[in-house]
């Protein structure tokens, strides 16, 4: 007698190892993303309240503010400093177009695979336009 039944597939838990070769859908991607540009925000807060601190009490205030960007902090040089602040331009703004995908997801009840493809390749995309459109400010290209 031949076992004709349709093998089922096996799932397994990933182990760091496979990290590398396991192709995650863009989806996961942007879910994994979203939570780590949320911990980003998070643990760069003291930095983000000191820069809006910095950047309002006074004239003298805002020249170190700005001086922050051309001559450092400290011992970190001012490129690095940009570079911080870039990073969590883009957190915010993967963070915020994937807050606003969810909710869109969760109010229309748009759960399709097709549709959560196509809205995470947006989310990408448009994350990545943006923070590269604001680094180019930020870093006076234009």
């Amino acid at each position: 007698m031949v076992d004709t039944s349709k093998k089922r597939p096996v799932h397994r838990n990933i182990h760091v190892s496979d990290i590398v070769s396991y192709r995650l859908p863009p989806a996961g991607i942007v879910s994994i993303l979203h939570r780590i540009s949320g911990a980003v925000m998070f643990l760069l807060m003291p930095l983000v309240i000191w820069l809006f601190d910095t950047s309002i009490s006074s004239e003298v205030s805002y020249g170190s503010f700005t001086a922050a960007f051309t001559a450092g902090i400290g011992f970190v040089p001012g490129v690095l400093v940009k570079l911080v602040v870039l990073g969590l331009i883009w957190a915010y703004l993967h963070h915020f177009i994937a807050g606003v995908r969810h909710l869109w997801m969760d109010a229309t009840h748009s759960v399709t695979k097709e549709l959560g493809h196509s809205s995470a390749i947006v989310t990408l995309a448009s994350s990545v336009v943006l923070t590269v459109a604001l680094g180019a400010k930020l870093f006076g290209l234009f």
